[in-house]
């Protein structure tokens, strides 16, 4: 196009995956409603620290998140940012929002109301690979897998509607293990659209910028609900170190190591790569974006154990609280350990860092100590004798 020479309103959809890009406004904004979702899942849990409260906190979250997921991958290859997309992605804005107003009730009287909304939001993207299909014709067969997808799941979601208890769940189950499948499905069947390897690391950056956040804001709640108790002040601030320390871990190590594997290894692949180096490169790409769910999760988990441990520092140990926050830590931790091994494509990679703060982690956080404000200081300890390690070790591999 022309220097000066308006685009127009409306433009079909392309592969955008070799120009350089980064995050949009309205990604950021996209994002903030799936944030919301976090925030009202963890109040539940906060208000159900139970094995029932966590199974519900942990599955709603990893449906959310393969819900973002979808639409993530989507924007990663065919973001035009015209009028239709404009228009569809703020629908979908939306619709989560619904989530989130109806997040804390959604396995009681607001289920229909969670899954009505979800469903909303799951039609749009069906409706943007629609219009991909149409446009974009070199890419309609991996287009095709994750157009099926969205309408199968679609048709689980809707169907939940309609019916209630634990047959609902099931659907919802069925519909999130579709969503599981269609990025590992696509990549097997053609890969023939690429992803866009400089933006994708960006994504999954500024959402674990947004739910660190959260894990921040549980410390802040705790403080003020507990009008400023010192003991509760001390743990909060000892929670801040955690948080801390996982924003270290991910983006001085785990986050630019892996995101410049991804991009050397995709750099060295040959013009026409055989049909085991399509799988390596498949492999790679999902290894670091299923990476994420168990490290967000645990960002998500830490920040509920220390919202709890803040609310009752005097609480016997081990508690509801300890357990989530050093389990969340070492979920954290895992699924770094997955990013990083998964876009090197060497398992080793990840030993000793990350690999070797799991069993620190839940080695320390549940060792029965009777202080809420030592197993937090041994948590945040941990974790950042890990970022330090890690950044050495990577600086030495420099």
């Amino acid at each position: 196009m022309a220097q000066g020479e308006r685009e127009p309103l409306i433009r079909p959809p392309a592969l955008h995956t070799g120009d350089g890009r980064t995050a949009s406004r309205l990604e950021l904004f996209f994002d903030l409603a799936y944030v919301l979702v976090v925030a009202e899942l963890a109040t539940a849990f906060v208000d159900d620290m139970s094995w029932t409260g966590a199974g519900v906190f942990a599955g709603l979250f990893t449906a959310m998140w393969f819900s973002w997921i979808g639409f993530t991958l989507y924007a990663n290859r065919f973001d035009t940012d015209d009028v239709v997309f404009r228009v569809i992605k703020l629908a979908a804005t939306l619709a989560i929002a619904g989530c989130a107003a109806s997040a804390t009730e959604a396995t009681g009287a607001l289920g229909w109301a969670f899954a009505a909304s979800f469903l909303t939001a799951h039609l749009l993207l069906a409706a943007l690979y629609v219009r991909a299909w149409r446009h974009v014709a070199p890419a309609r067969g991996t287009i095709s897998v994750y157009l099926a997808a969205a309408l199968l799941s679609s048709a689980f979601w809707a169907a939940s509607i309609a019916v209630p208890g634990t047959a609902r769940y099931l659907l919802w189950a069925a519909a999130v293990l579709v969503d599981v499948a269609a990025p590992v499905l696509a990549t097997r069947h053609e890969n023939d659209v690429p992803l866009h390897l400089e933006h994708l690391p960006e994504r999954f950056g500024l959402l674990v910028i947004l739910v660190l956040g959260e894990a921040v804001g549980a410390a802040v709640t705790g403080v003020h609900d507990t009008h400023w108790a010192g003991p509760s002040v001390l743990i909060a601030v000892l929670g801040f170190l955690v948080a801390a320390a996982l924003w270290w871990n991910y983006f001085d190590v785990g986050a630019a190591s892996s995101a410049e594997d991804l991009q050397e290894r995709e750099d060295e692949e040959p013009d026409g790569p055989t049909t085991s180096e399509e799988d390596d490169v498949g492999e790679r790409h999902d290894l670091f974006i299923y990476g994420h769910l168990p490290l967000t999760l645990g960002i998500a988990a830490a920040g509920v154990g220390l919202e709890e441990l803040i609310l009752h520092p005097s609480a016997s140990l081990p508690s509801a609280g300890s357990w989530t926050l050093a389990v969340g830590v070492a979920l954290f931790f895992a699924g770094a350990a997955i990013i990083v091994a998964g876009a090197d494509h060497r398992w080793r990679t990840a030993v000793p860092w990350p690999a070797a703060a799991i069993p620190l982690v839940l080695a320390f956080g549940l060792f029965p100590i009777d202080s809420a404000t030592a197993v937090v200081a041994i948590v945040a300890a941990a974790a950042l004798v890990m970022a330090v390690a890690g950044t050495r070790t990577r600086r030495s591999n420099a």
